[in-house]
C-alpha cells in the first residue's frame, strides 16, 4: 500500500470516528448536533476539557470507547504522513509532476513502450542520436531508477489510451513498443494507429504468427529480436567481414563513421533541382551519398551521379562524426550538444 492510499484510509477513518461519535451523542445523551460535534473533537484530540453535560452510564462508556478507537486511528493516520515524508514520495509526486509538464511541451519526439532489454537498448540508440524520447514503464521500482537518472518516464501500463496521450502521442514522431506479450503489442499498436494516422509505429514481435497481425493493425515494421539475432550470428560465419564493416558504420552519434539520411527538401533551393554530381561537385564537406530512396519506395544503392534530383527523395550520406556534423550545420538541422 502506498503512503497516498495509507494517507487517504486515514482521512476517512478519522472522519468516520468523527461522525460516528457525534451520533453516538446525540442519540445516547440528547445532545445538539453543535453540542455532540464538540464533545467528539475534544474526546477524540484528548485535550481535556469537560463534558458538555453530566454523562450517564451508557454515554460513559461510549466516550471511552470513542478515545479508544480514535487512538489508533490517529496514529494510523500520524504514521501515513510520516511515511509519505519520510519515504520521499512527496518528491516523487513532485518529479512526476515536474516530468509530465516536460512531456506537455515536447514535440517530435518518440514513444518507447517497455523498457525491458529491447527497449533499453531502443532507448540508448535514440539517445546517442539525439532524439527526444519518453518512456511509459508499468514497474514503479524501475520507474523511480530511470527518473532518478534523468530519464523521461511515464508511470503506467502502455496498453492504456491515457498513458499513451499523457505520454505525448499527439505530437510524438514515432511509438516503438517493446512489451514482452505480442497482445500488449497489439493492443498498443491500434490504439496509436486509431488515434495517430500518420504516426511512425514499430513493434517487437515474439512469435512468428504475430508479425502479419501487427502489421494489419498498423505497425509500419515489426521486428523480432530472436530473429534478428540469429541471422546476425549466422551472418558472422558466413560473411563475417562484411559484417565487422557494417557494425562498424553504426547508425549512432557517438561512432565515428556513421550513416545519415538526408531529405532532398532540407537540402537549399538552389541544390534540389540538380543531378547527383552536380550535387557533389559543390559539396565541401565530404560525405558520400551511398544510396536513396525514390518517390515511388524503391531503393537504389550506390546511384548513378546523373541521378536526377526530386524534393520528395530522400538521401542516404556516409560520413565520420566531423562531416555529418559539418552536414548538419550545412543544412541547419539542430541537434543537442
Amino acid at each position: 500500500m502506498n503512503s497516498i492510499r495509507r494517507i487517504r484510509i486515514a482521512a476517512i477513518s478519522i472522519a468516520s470516528v468523527l461522525c460516528l461519535g457525534s451520533v453516538g451523542f446525540v442519540w445516547l445523551e440528547n445532545y445538539t448536533w453543535v453540542e455532540a460535534i464538540y464533545m467528539t473533537v475534544i474526546t477524540v484530540s484528548t485535550v481535556g476539557f469537560g463534558e458538555v453535560r453530566q454523562l450517564s452510564e451508557d454515554g460513559m462508556l461510549f466516550t471511552a470507547l470513542l478515545i479508544v478507537s480514535s487512538l489508533g486511528t490517529f496514529t494510523f493516520g500520524l504514521t501515513a504522513v510520516s511515511q509519505f515524508f519520510l519515504e520521499g514520495d512527496y518528491r516523487e509526486r513532485i518529479r512526476n509532476k515536474r516530468i509530465k509538464r516536460i512531456m506537455k511541451g515536447m514535440n517530435q519526439h518518440v514513444i518507447v513502450c517497455g523498457y525491458g532489454r529491447v527497449g533499453e537498448k531502443a532507448v540508448v540508440e535514440l539517445q546517442d542520436h539525439s532524439t527526444d524520447v519518453v518512456v511509459i514503464e508499468s514497474n514503479l521500482e524501475l520507474v523511480k531508477k530511470l527518473q532518478k537518472n534523468g530519464l523521461r518516464v511515464l508511470a503506467g501500463d502502455a496498453t492504456r489510451d491515457e498513458n499513451l496521450i499523457n505520454a505525448g502521442l499527439d505530437r510524438a514522431r514515432a511509438v516503438i513498443t517493446t512489451l514482452p506479450n505480442d497482445a500488449q503489442n497489439l493492443y498498443v499498436v491500434l490504439a496509436a494507429r486509431e488515434r495517430r494516422e500518420d504516426i511512425l509505429i514499430i513493434s517487437r514481435a515474439s512469435q512468428l504468427n504475430a508479425v502479419s497481425k501487427l502489421r494489419v493493425a498498423g505497425a509500419q515494421n515489426v521486428i523480432m529480436p530472436d530473429q534478428v539475432g540469429g541471422a546476425h550470428m549466422a551472418s558472422l560465419v558466413t560473411i563475417p567481414d562484411v559484417v565487422e564493416f557494417l557494425d562498424h558504420i553504426r547508425i549512432q552519434g557517438s561512432d565515428q563513421t556513421n550513416l545519415e539520411e538526408v531529405e532532398v527538401q532540407q537540402l537549399p533551393e538552389s541544390l534540389r533541382n540538380l543531378t547527383l554530381g552536380e550535387v557533389d561537385s559543390r559539396n565541401l564537406i565530404g560525405v558520400n551519398v551511398i544510396g536513396l530512396r525514390k518517390v515511388n519506395g524503391e531503393m537504389v544503392i550506390n546511384p548513378s551521379p546523373n541521378t536526377k534530383l526530386h524534393e520528395s527523395m530522400k538521401l542516404f550520406v556516409l560520413g565520420d562524426a566531423d562531416q555529418i556534423r559539418l552536414l548538419n550545420e550545412y543544412l541547419g538541422i539542430q541537434t543537442p550538444g
